[in-house]
């Protein structure tokens, strides 16, 4: 075996009845947008705690985030998030919200066209919008690595 020395900034809360905690991990003066997949985070009651968890923060909500999320879906909220100065994203969902939502965090901030993001595997990157994740299901891995997947054609 060899040794290795591994490191990774992510927080992990991981338990029952930690949503509740994003009160205290999220800024109090955050503005936040809240981005999702489909309506199965709705179904389950997890948007309805998240969204209390949240109060009294300004908070704005971008659905809509398929499978291998579309550049043009993306680029929605990057425009949600420019037109009411949101500072901090949260990801509610699988993989594919939690890929979708790095993108936003950096397309955000970006001076040029952010499709050069994906042209350029990301090396464009300068600066991004802090990010968190509630999962709703353990898949990908994708809170724990600095990639994803973004479909652009």
């Amino acid at each position: 075996m060899l040794n290795f020395t591994y490191y990774n900034p992510t927080r992990i809360v991981f338990g029952r009845d930690t949503i509740g905690q994003l009160s205290e991990l999220v800024p109090a003066e955050a503005r936040v947008l809240l981005l999702y997949g489909g309506q199965s985070a709705e179904k389950t009651g997890t948007l309805a705690e998240v969204r209390a968890a949240l109060a009294p923060r300004t908070v704005l909500e971008f659905g809509g985030i398929e499978p291998n999320p579309h550049f043009e879906t993306l680029m929605g909220a990057v425009a949600k998030v420019r037109e009411h100065r949101l500072d901090f994203l949260l990801a509610v969902g699988g993989g594919s919200v939690v890929d979708g939502t790095k993108f936003v965090a950096a397309a955000s901030c970006f001076d040029g066209d952010p499709v050069q993001i994906l042209k350029t595997r990301g090396a464009a990157i300068t600066q991004a919008l802090p990010l968190g994740a509630v999962l709703t299901l353990a898949a990908t891995g994708s809170e724990m690595n600095p990639t994803g997947v973004v479909t652009h054609v």
